[in-house]
């Protein structure tokens, strides 16, 4: 991407449930994209509480991203939480000189510590319906109303979330997952499997991503009883569960969680990629981002009836909709027979309409007009987010 000529843009300060390190998706698309302008960008990460600790910042630079990591004593109540990390925020903006920002909101919980602030537009990516998540504070949706009502520009990391939460802003727009597909298409060259996985027989069905409720692991369970010669890989970190309940077969393969670097050696090796997530109020909203990696690395792609999915890619007949054992299993027989020349086209055509790098640049230009709105007094001097 050409980065914009002239004076610094401004700061953005990105307050985030999800780390940094933990899986590449959204947020680390669309801040790294930020950062390669001419900006700063903090990301500032929920606290880690230790023992016998002063408060203290840890920041490490990644991807042209200062990744901010709060550390916290363990056993303070949360007014002193909240105090804690307003002071270590406002120690951050003193120490950094910062002094013309977009504050960034991935998470509404981080309100409490950061509403003091000044910034020159206050942007509330929602990407998910956090309210629905297991283990979801209760005080989100106040909180989360709250920052709509502050908030200059709302995005939602999908069209069904659009629709459900348009009514309570009135600058809201729809960015659905989009996909790097250069970076997925490597699937297509790869002539070796990774070590743990070049054991694994064939046929391989596999899926990555966060392994948590959303996962419908009696479906996984039902494929893998119906078809014993199928083997199931699964890729990713396994949260907010006990692995204990998670299915084990001889055909079901849990290899961690790899680096999204990587993800392409293993898909390669696959012959359907899935998506099968349980329907429920975690999985209402959702837009998975790895619908269109899957494709963008050549794979048949089978799920169950997300709403996301089933619009457009279903539709489309981009992807496979199935919600119970007899009908899934069926499906992924019908991928692994489908002419994957045809099949590989019209997904090809499909991904040219859409980026993260075409995404942040929608993105951009919003932010760039709210910066612009307040009487071209804001940023005059930086330029805005011009593109």
């Amino acid at each position: 991407m050409v980065q914009p000529k002239g004076p610094r843009l401004p700061d953005v300060i990105c307050f985030s449930h999800l780390r940094w390190n933990f899986v590449f998706q959204r947020p680390q698309h669309l801040m790294t994209r930020c950062a390669r302008e001419s900006r700063r960008l903090y990301f500032f990460e929920e606290p880690v509480f230790e023992d016998s600790i002063a408060p203290r910042l840890e920041i490490q630079p990644s991807r042209g991203v200062h990744v901010v990591v709060p550390h916290l004593p363990a056993g303070m109540d949360e007014p002193t939480v909240i105090a804690a990390q307003r002071a270590l925020l406002d120690e951050l903006i003193q120490r950094h000189h910062i002094h013309n920002f977009v504050a960034w909101y991935y998470t509404p919980m981080a309100l409490p510590f950061s509403q003091h602030l000044d910034p020159a537009a206050i942007v509330y990516d929602c990407m998910d319906e956090l309210s629905s998540f297991k283990g979801a504070p209760a005080i989100l949706k106040d909180r989360e109303a709250m920052l709509l009502r502050r908030a200059d520009l709302v995005l939602t990391g999908g069209q069904s979330l659009y629709e459900a939460k348009r009514h309570q802003h009135d600058n809201m727009h729809p960015f659905p997952s989009s996909v790097d597909v250069e970076h997925f298409a490597q699937a297509r060259r790869v002539e070796f499997d990774p070590p743990d996985q070049a054991l694994i027989p064939h046929p391989r069905l596999g899926f990555f991503g966060v392994i948590d409720e959303r996962m419908d692991i009696d479906l996984l369970d039902g494929v893998a009883a119906a078809r014993p010669d199928w083997h199931i890989v699964l890729l990713g970190p396994v949260v907010k569960i006990d692995p204990a309940h998670l299915p084990r077969r001889a055909n079901i393969h849990y290899l961690g969680a790899k680096k999204y670097e990587e993800l392409p050696h293993y898909v390669g090796g696959w012959d359907v990629a899935l998506l099968p997530f349980a329907r429920n109020e975690a999985t209402r909203f959702i837009s998975p981002t790895k619908t269109p990696e899957y494709m963008a690395a050549g794979k048949p792609v089978v799920s169950t009836s997300i709403r996301d999915v089933v619009r457009p890619y279903g539709q489309q007949g981009l992807v496979r909709i199935a919600d119970d054992v007899p009908t899934f299993v069926a499906a992924c027989a019908a991928a692994m027979a489908e002419d994957a020349s045809e099949r590989v086209r019209q997904a090809d055509a499909f991904l040219r309409q859409t980026s993260w790098d075409g995404t942040w640049l929608r993105i951009r230009r919003l932010v760039d007009a709210v910066l612009r709105s307040d009487d071209g007094a804001v940023n005059a001097t930086a330029g805005g987010l011009a593109v």
